[in-house]
Order: C-alpha cells, then sequence, then structure tokens
C-alpha cells in the first residue's frame, strides 16, 4: 500500500505523515507504517532524506515509467509492418526465461509460438530501455509485413497474440464501477477513499494489460479511450479527496495537494 501510493505521486516523494495518514484509511497504525518503510528501504525500493520524506528507488521508479505510459497510451501512426523478436538459439537458464517473458509483456509484445514474438510496429522503439536490453540480450529484432489473405486476415493474427474481448468487457466493468464511485468522491464522502483506492490499482493494473493496438486492428466499439477518459475524471476527484483526508489530520503539510491516485506495485502485470 505505501509503495502504491509513492508510485502513484509525481514526483514519487512524500512525508512520512501522508503515508501514515494513508495507510489509517486501512487500519494500519503509525507504527505498522513506519515499521513497513523500514524494510522497504532495507529491500532498496525507498530511501529517506533523513527530514522525513521518503522516495521511492530502483525498480519502482522504473515500474512508475510503465504505468506513465501505460495510462497516457501514446502511439504512433502505424505503417503496416510488425516488429518480431526472435530468442537466439542456445541453452537459457529458468530465470532468463523468466526475465524475457516479462519484458516482452511490458513492451507489448504478443508470443505467437515458443521463441517468437510480435506486435504491430506503433510504439517508441525507445520507450522501456531496460526491458529492451532484457530482449537484445537473448533475440533478435525484425521489421515484418505478415502475409494477409480472406483465409488468414489480420483479425485472426491478433487475436492469436491477445484476448481483446476479456479486455474490453473487463474495461466496461471499471467503467461503471467509476462511474457509481466518482459521485461519492465528489461529493466529499472520506468513506469512498479506500474503495476508491482499490479501484485506482484495479484500473492502472488494467492499462498496463493494454496491448496499445493500432486504431486500424480494433474493433470501433473498443473501450480503452472512453475508460482513460472517465479515469481522469475520476483521479482529479480522487487526488482533491485524498488531500483534505490528510490535510484534516495533519493540519496541512509541506508538499502541496498534487497527490495522484495510487497505484500498486504488487500486482502489475509481469
Amino acid at each position: 500500500m505505501l509503495a502504491s501510493t509513492l508510485l502513484g505521486t509525481d514526483p514519487p516523494r512524500l512525508p512520512v505523515a501522508f503515508l501514515v495518514r494513508t495507510g489509517a484509511l486501512f487500519g494500519l497504525s503509525q507504527g505498522a507504517v513506519r515499521t513497513a518503510l523500514s524494510r522497504l528501504g532495507a529491500a532498496g525500493e525507498v530511501s529517506t532524506d533523513g527530514d522525513g520524506w521518503y522516495s521511492l528507488t530502483g525498480e519502482l521508479v522504473q515500474r512508475q515509467q510503465r504505468q506513465r505510459q501505460s495510462r497516457a497510451a501514446q502511439t504512433d501512426e502505424w505503417s503496416g509492418r510488425w516488429t518480431m523478436a526472435v530468442v537466439d538459439a542456445g541453452a537459457r537458464s529458468a530465470g532468463e526465461r523468466a526475465e524475457l517473458r516479462a519484458a516482452m509483456a511490458r513492451l507489448r509484445l504478443g508470443e505467437l509460438r515458443e521463441g517468437v514474438w510480435l506486435r504491430p510496429d506503433n510504439l517508441d522503439h525507445d520507450r522501456l530501455p531496460a526491458a529492451s536490453q532484457v530482449v537484445d540480450a537473448q533475440c533478435r529484432w525484425f521489421l515484418v509485413e505478415p502475409s494477409v489473405s480472406l483465409d488468414a486476415p489480420e483479425a485472426d493474427l491478433v487475436a492469436q497474440l491477445w484476448d481483446l474481448p476479456a479486455w474490453s468487457v473487463r474495461a466496461v466493468e471499471l467503467r461503471r464501477r467509476v462511474h457509481e464511485l466518482s459521485p461519492r468522491l465528489e461529493a466529499g464522502d472520506h468513506e469512498a477513499l479506500a474503495p476508491g483506492f482499490v479501484l485506482s490499482a484495479a484500473v492502472l493494473r488494467h492499462f498496463g494489460a493494454d496491448p496499445l493496438l493500432p486504431r486500424e486492428l480494433l474493433d470501433r466499439r473498443w473501450p480503452g479511450a472512453a475508460l482513460r477518459a472517465d479515469y481522469e475524471r475520476y483521479d482529479r476527484s480522487y487526488r482533491e479527496l485524498l488531500a483534505s483526508w490528510v490535510d484534516g489530520s495533519t493540519g496541512g503539510w509541506d508538499g502541496g495537494s498534487a497527490v495522484a491516485a495510487p497505484a500498486p506495485a504488487t500486482i502489475e502485470p509481469s
């Protein structure tokens, strides 16, 4: 929960008073929060400047970058070509294979068959350098143009790589929940903060599973843009209410009120 709160803040740096107050939403005592912060520090996931402020460090900073990109969903114009990564011949350890799968998921490539991954070439190649380095170490990259016919349309290839109907159904359900909870946030109902935290986590995790395909390959009713627009409005209301919750307890804090809705670090797709 603490890592999530920091992940949802830009820059990912908060005073301990804010973190303690956020922990109270879930019944966590001040002692429990401080113990958890100590353990995060020992694991190299947060650092403190000694003045009561904590910042994300290490891999969690990269995770925030991935989360930000998932939420923005920025794509390039699509030329019709696909990016393909083919695993090099030779033995690899179980750890290397797992690391490669995680990197492919972060880069939003789908697995066509063992050792062959691809996606439409519509994303910035330099978007996630750390993940690209993992793939570079184990694969060779190609730009390809799939053979398309009436018997094998491109939609069939997309369906092999991603379960778009399942993503769409889940997105519609999340939109419904956002619409149900938003009026409580806008009305200043502090009891909505805890379920709102969980819902924010679910939406941001779902953004991370969006393959970010070109519009040419998506159904015209694809709900990705609508979910993102709904979430932007929801997020503003959540941040304002969370800031008022913290201020009501601490008498204000030296950090302003620009607190983004949190996104959990522990359930990001990998």
